[in-house]
């Protein structure tokens, strides 16, 4: 029910001409009051507090959601943010975003670097140690990526008396980041294949459509082999009872896709051809987002190091490690 009244939404108000307004600069208040008028910022919340009481394992296809309708705003992070700031903080009117790392200066500086959506988010949460920071955007100085299109930005605070402390989540952070961005990469993935196989069934070369050469069934079926899997190992980071995705299930889930993601964009451009890569065909909104929600909390490169000390640090073998994950 849930998924299905945000899909509605995302459809009006999320078209890739919103998408690419927000990314030239443009006011992102229309699409975020229309997600935050329909209530969905307290799908993690108790009931009791208000909210939907969402299981993690429904989350899921939501943020999967957002990955597919490439949403140039921080939704999935508020909603996580808002959970893991609890029902007994007060809590911010704007958007939230979840910093990959935070840092202090020797003159007392705060910098939170390459964070996702820093151009837009109201407001930044970063891990500090057991603690979390809740730090205003607008008193920080942001400095954005350079990147075509990218709504990631450092953001550096000159002290700390700005900064609201929340003891007692810190831990929790990372393996929701990782879960979440897993999640979005899943649902980009998806969409990039559907386009890809729509693209090969529609375009005639030499006289029949690219789908029907056997070299480009080929690179199909690579790419549905890794967008299955990573959609695979992104839903089971979130198929717990738990009020949090284990850490290890979400890094093995944002490993997979982050492995995957490469592969996905480098095989949808290669097919589509020169048309891929225009400003005005979609296709480039989802692959720059790959290649950036890879890296975002960590690649497949830092989160293979926590995945291969835990096998090395089990006494069991290889499947049931998998199993017991």
């Amino acid at each position: 029910m849930f998924t299905q009244a945000i899909e509605n939404i995302l459809k009006d108000q999320c078209t890739p001409a919103v998408v690419r307004a927000i990314e030239a600069g443009g006011s992102t208040a229309a699409l975020w009051q229309a997600l935050q008028g329909a209530g969905f910022l307290e799908l993690l919340a108790s009931e009791d507090a208000g909210g939907a009481g969402l299981p993690l394992a429904d989350l899921f296809p939501i943020l999967s959601s957002f990955g597919r309708y490439t949403v140039p705003v921080p939704v999935a992070q508020t909603i996580v943010a808002r959970a893991l700031l609890g029902s007994q903080f007060a809590m911010p009117n704007g958007m939230i975003t979840l910093a990959a790392a935070l840092r202090r200066e020797a003159s007392g500086a705060i910098v939170c670097s390459l964070t996702p959506y820093g151009r837009v988010a109201d407001f930044v949460l970063a891990r500090d140690g057991d603690a979390l920071l809740l730090l205003p955007a607008d008193a920080a100085r942001r400095e954005a990526t350079g990147v075509h299109g990218s709504l990631a930005a450092s953001l550096r605070w000159p002290d700390e008396h700005v900064a609201t402390r929340v003891p007692g989540a810190g831990p929790l952070l990372p393996a929701f980041a990782a879960a979440l961005h897993a999640a979005l990469l899943s649902g980009a993935m998806t969409r990039v294949f559907e386009m890809t196989l729509q693209y090969c069934n529609d375009r005639i070369q030499f006289g029949k459509t690219l789908g029907k050469f056997q070299a480009v069934q080929h690179q199909l079926s690579v790419m549905a082999e890794h967008v299955a899997a990573a959609s695979m190992a992104a839903e089971a980071a979130f198929h717990t009872d738990a009020a949090a995705p284990s850490l290890l299930a979400a890094a093995m889930a944002k490993s997979r896709t982050s492995e995957a993601a490469v592969l996905v964009a480098s095989i949808a451009h290669a097919l589509h051809g020169a048309i891929g890569v225009a400003e005005e065909y979609d296709l480039q909104l989802l692959t720059r987002r790959l290649h950036e929600w890879r890296l975002a909390h960590g690649s497949e490169a830092h989160w293979n190091v926590l995945i291969g000390n835990s096998v090395l640090a089990s006494d069991t073998s290889i499947a049931d490690f998998v199993r017991s994950v």
